[in-house]
């Protein structure tokens, strides 16, 4: 196994605001852009290729990863004009591939955080001789996914939408976004149109006769499709719940980057990450929360579960809890945002505005 392709073109409209200025997969998780611990994961499985698949933001990529030397890769890009789903994501990118027809090719979703034995997979893949292998795994409750039920054998025997009524639950295994094609595989996809893999590729194949694989590793997995997912994805990455190579000191309670600056008396719990050129003031409480580069965090503040953007100013003894805080936004003090808040990117809050409790 040499090469892999990621799907990284989606515009992560649920993550907004963070995804304003910046494309989902090169938000920062625990210190680097996410896309770097995906990056790392591949490499250590023994991918050396990997070809991006690129639409929303494209140019943000190739400046930062270059050719991919850096983290023992070569990278290649190829950009989307009109977004093509992930079945033409792949197609779109099928012809910088290297494999032969019978070859095995990875293919990861860009929002996926995953402790997922690569190597297994593909080991799966090519014992049973798969057309497509799918790493899936079990969650408690699998109403909002889709649903991939297989035989004793591990062989998928059917793709169905998000169940509607407990009776249309028959099985807690979902698809999980990371798979191993047949090199031939992709050329069947259709090229120059959108086309969904989970409505239209394996369903078609299923339908022709086509060998689908499912393996279950339920290690580790989190969809950082939304803000709080991905806050929680970072701290359980510099916590060392979530596998990764690529995280940029020993993990623990904290991650403080080099350039930041943090007051003796502050407090970091919970896997808080604080960025390049913050500044985080004395008396501040951050738990399980990011804070990204050049922010300011004024003394007192309490900050929990949330993600302060780039540049952005959170003010003395304001309560953040769950809340978002876009690139360059100012939050003045005394204000207090609870679960789901997402302040824009530039955005000014003035002093006391924002109250869930009494001032007293």
């Amino acid at each position: 196994m040499t090469e892999a392709i990621l799907l990284v073109g989606g515009k992560g409209t649920r993550l907004r605001p963070l995804t304003v200025n910046t494309p989902k997969p090169m938000v920062p998780a625990a210190g680097v852009p996410f896309l770097t611990h995906q990056l790392a994961r591949a490499r250590a499985a023994g991918v050396d290729h990997i070809v991006l698949a690129t639409s929303y933001l494209a140019e943000v990529f190739e400046p930062y990863f270059g050719d991919g030397s850096a983290l023992g890769l070569h990278i290649e890009y190829v950009t989307e004009e009109e977004p093509l789903g992930t079945g033409g994501a792949i197609r779109n990118v099928a012809s910088r591939l290297r494999s032969g027809p019978q070859d095995p090719v990875l293919v990861f979703n860009g929002d996926i955080l995953t402790g997922l034995d690569i190597r297994a997979l593909v080991a799966e893949h090519e014992r049973v001789d798969a057309d497509v292998s799918l790493h899936l795994t079990k969650v408690s409750d699998p109403r909002a996914y889709g649903l991939v039920p297989t035989d004793p054998t591990g062989r998928v025997t059917a793709f169905l939408e998000k169940p509607q009524t407990p009776q249309e639950i028959v099985t807690d295994q979902i698809n999980a976004g990371a798979y191993v094609f047949r090199r031939s595989v992709i050329d069947t996809i259709p090229a120059g149109r959108p086309v969904s893999v989970e409505r239209e590729t394996f369903p078609d194949l299923l339908a022709s006769g086509a060998h689908l694989q499912g393996m279950v590793d339920s290690t580790y997995w989190l969809d950082l499709g939304t803000p709080q997912a991905f806050v929680r994805g970072s701290a359980d990455l510099v916590l060392g719940r979530a596998p990764s190579p690529a995280v940029p000191g020993r993990c623990g309670d904290r991650l403080v980057l080099p350039s930041a600056r943090v007051a003796s008396g502050a407090k970091l719990t919970g896997g808080t990450v604080v960025g390049e050129d913050a500044v985080v003031g004395e008396g501040a409480r951050l738990v399980g929360s990011t804070v990204l580069s050049g922010a300011v965090i004024e003394p007192g503040a309490v900050i929990t579960d949330s993600l302060i953007g780039a540049r952005a100013s959170v003010g003395a003894r304001s309560v953040l809890s769950g809340a978002v805080v876009g690139d360059g936004a100012f939050v003045g003090a005394d204000n207090e945002l609870r679960d789901g808040v997402r302040i824009w990117c530039e955005a000014r809050l003035p002093a006391g505005s924002v109250r869930f409790s009494s001032d007293q």
